[in-house]
């Protein structure tokens, strides 16, 4: 089975040589590594690019457990680089895991070396063009790309959309949407056969990868209970909106535990920062301003949330609307949860007020598109009940709902575009059909 990430490529082919670092982020499993060590590598190799220049070390491997040390591994690219007219392609996997160390030279010293050190060394080199890849976001936004002001390129790489997905599906295209609803859109997970060995695949990242990681880089020596619990409450509450005291006071009425809501506003920001977990903020849109809480919280992966529950809650509009907030943030939208206040009159004549959702207000640029997610608008009560928070916004930028139902794209005649989810998933420019 061969993956095409044609996005991700072409941003690196567009980045080769140009005197910055490459900072490749994104979920561990994603594709990170694949995507250098071989569709780049690949495409270095066709442009005339030997394999002697191309330098892979993937620091996650345990015969590379050395190279954590920032002075072994800085010492070991080096020893690569042997001809000076040549360019050398030095690709570091999992940068995040080099240790820090006291500097050796200053024993009384608190001077400590980083991989950041390592970084900016190798970036002296001018035959050198640096690629890091990394899985943890604080870490790598406020080290890298601060310390290199304005010398870092960051790549952020997902899951597999589903066209990723679905041009690399060799079952019957017609059970794709159904099988990536399910399992999501980690790669080796399209590997494994049949529902065990994808469960088991999906729960055994949680276990073995994205747990122990976040563990082990916020030293966390509490009860881990507490954790789990708080990614299983997201897990059922995916698309609702939520925030850390909500959080707080389920653990004081279904667990009967005292937990502050600042304890879990920073195990959610650990999610965040291991790329597990996205949030959309509340965005006042005739207000032109943020909120603030609560807010939504949704997987980087579906198939991880719904292993995460054992494959018990298969709520379809979650699961769409999670998909949904996916594929705009692939798309590189920045996302909100839109909130329109709506003044009526009720039947005794006076004045109410209330506030209507719309599922995303995605931006880019200059461009804006409201959307919303809906299984099917054949009712036409609900029909009406997507499309209300629609009528009260009067600027002239795209509306779009779409339903899980494979249909002919339609408008209505206020210009609301309808449009199936797989067309819109698998055709970017449905957005402006």
């Amino acid at each position: 089975m061969k993956i095409r990430r044609d996005f991700y490529l072409q941003k690196l082919i567009d980045f080769r040589d140009d005197d910055r670092v490459k900072v490749i982020t994104g979920i561990r499993r994603c594709g990170k590594s694949y995507l250098l060590f071989r569709i780049y590598h690949h495409y270095l190799n066709t442009i005339g690019i030997d394999d002697e220049q191309i330098i892979e070390l993937a620091l996650d491997e345990d015969q590379n457990a050395k190279y954590r040390n920032p002075l072994e591994l800085g010492k070991y690219i080096r020893d690569q680089i042997v001809q000076k007219d040549k360019m050398y392609y030095v690709f570091i996997d999992e940068i995040q895991k080099v240790a820090k160390i006291k500097n050796p030279y200053l024993p009384d010293s608190d001077e400590e070396i980083t991989f950041v050190d390592v970084v900016l060394g190798l970036m002296k080199i001018p035959n050198v063009d640096l690629y890091v890849t990394g899985s943890n976001s604080k870490m790598l936004s406020s080290d890298i790309l601060t310390e290199f002001r304005g010398r870092g390129d960051e790549i952020h790489v997902n899951p597999l959309s589903f066209a990723e997905f679905y041009s690399a599906y060799e079952g019957d295209n017609r059970n794709a949407w159904r099988d990536y609803f399910t399992y999501g859109g980690m790669p080796l997970c399209m590997l494994q056969k049949g529902h065990e060995d994808k469960s088991a695949y999906l729960k055994g990242l949680f276990k073995k990868i994205y747990l122990s990681d976040i563990i082990e880089h916020n030293d966390i020596r509490q009860d881990l209970t507490v954790l789990e619990d708080i990614l299983d409450i997201i897990s059922s509450s995916v698309g609702s909106l939520t925030n850390p005291t909500r959080i707080a006071n389920t653990f004081k009425t279904v667990k009967h535990l005292d937990i502050t809501d600042d304890t879990v506003s920073v195990y959610l920001g650990y999610f965040i920062d291991a790329f597990l977990l996205g949030v959309a903020k509340r965005y006042d849109v005739k207000g032109r301003e943020y909120i603030g809480s609560p807010l939504k919280y949704y997987y980087s992966d579906v198939g991880l949330r719904n292993a995460r529950l054992n494959f018990r809650q298969q709520e379809e509009t979650h699961i769409m609307e999670n998909i949904l907030y996916n594929e705009l943030i692939v798309r590189e939208f920045d996302v909100d949860v839109g909130v329109v206040e709506y003044n009526y009159k009720d039947e005794n004549g006076k004045s109410k007020r209330k506030q209507l959702e719309v599922d995303f207000v995605a931006n880019k640029g200059s461009r804006r598109y409201y959307i919303q997610s809906a299984l099917s608008v054949s009712d036409p009560e609900k029909s009406e009940q997507e499309i209300r928070p629609f009528r009260q916004i009067h600027d002239s930028f795209k509306k779009i709902v779409v339903v899980k139902d494979n249909i002919v794209p339609w408008h209505d005649e206020n210009g609301i575009l309808y449009i199936g989810i797989e067309e819109f998933l698998l055709n970017e420019s449905m957005m402006d059909y």
